[in-house]
């Protein structure tokens, strides 16, 4: 009898994905990470002692350096590099790293250089699976959390985009990161105060992209949100015996989930609909 060999790019693979244990840790270092990241990028754009702006720096390229290497690993575990490779998320990293390794060669592009906090998008991809590493298994738990972390992404990334890019020439109306989330979040609502207004065409640019968003994607994010609790109102509550699933359609006969059997609820469901209905 032969066990199947497998290559090391192969178990690299494994370990970088979420259906082992050491995959699981990795990733959510990895979101740890971000996390972190994140924090740091909105921590800077206040008031602090230089040596602490000069330790958050330091971790941020420590992180950036990291993110780099994980990136390499999974472009060579690839199987299909090039689709990899122009892949969104790919993009993301690429729109992050590139301007940092070339201020390594004092070659300097603005504001561009510090987007290490872009990869906040890179948690969707977690959330896009069925499982969000063994924590959420529910599917109308993850549908509601990837609603709602999209539009908190959104309204964070265009905060930091408004932030770098108007900070440098209107530093009295944008001091810190709140003072471009308050201008975010009353632009895309369309309340539009005229307290803050920014200066730059780029900023305009982004102002208009910004109450694009908020007439289109939000209406479109909140209207799938109010969908899910409307059709979970006309599921019944019966637990499936194998992976626990409790919310099911009236006629369901087997689980979403997991496909197993749900003949033997029949009764159960059929009565707890009449109930509910």
């Amino acid at each position: 009898m032969t066990s199947e060999f497998i290559s090391p790019r192969q178990t690299l693979s494994q370990w970088l994905g979420i259906e082992t244990l050491f995959g699981k840790i990795v990733n959510l270092s990895i979101i740890t990470l971000v996390s972190i990241s994140s924090a740091i990028f909105v921590i800077q754009t206040y008031d602090l002692p230089p040596n602490i702006h000069q330790v958050l720096a330091l971790a941020n390229t420590c992180i950036l350096i990291i993110f780099i290497f994980e990136y390499l690993l999974r472009l060579w575990c690839a199987e299909q590099k090039l689709e990899y490779f122009l892949s969104p998320y790919s993009l993301i990293d690429l729109f992050i790293f590139i301007p940092f390794i070339l201020g390594l060669f004092s070659i300097h592009i603005g504001f561009s250089e510090n987007l290490i906090w872009f990869r906040i998008f890179h948690l969707l991809r977690y959330l896009r699976a069925k499982t969000f590493l063994g924590i959420i298994d529910s599917e109308d738990n993850l549908i509601v959390t990837r609603i709602f972390f999209t539009l908190f992404s959104i309204i964070f990334v265009y905060s930091g985009l408004i932030y770098q890019i108007e900070h440098a020439i209107n530093p009295q109306a944008f001091r810190h990161f709140f003072d471009a989330l308050y201008f975010c979040i009353v632009t895309m609502t369309t309340v539009g105060f005229g307290d803050i207004t920014p200066l730059s065409e780029a900023g305009r640019w982004i102002t208009l992209a910004m109450i694009l968003t908020g007439v289109t994607l939000i209406p479109w994010q909140v209207g799938d949100l109010v969908k899910h609790f409307v059709q979970d109102a006309q599921k019944v509550r019966v637990e499936c015996q194998d992976c626990g699933l409790l919310l099911h359609d009236p006629d369901a006969k087997f689980c979403k989930h997991c496909g197993s059997s749900l003949v033997q609820f029949t009764n159960h469901i059929k009565s707890g609909f009449r109930k509910r209905t």
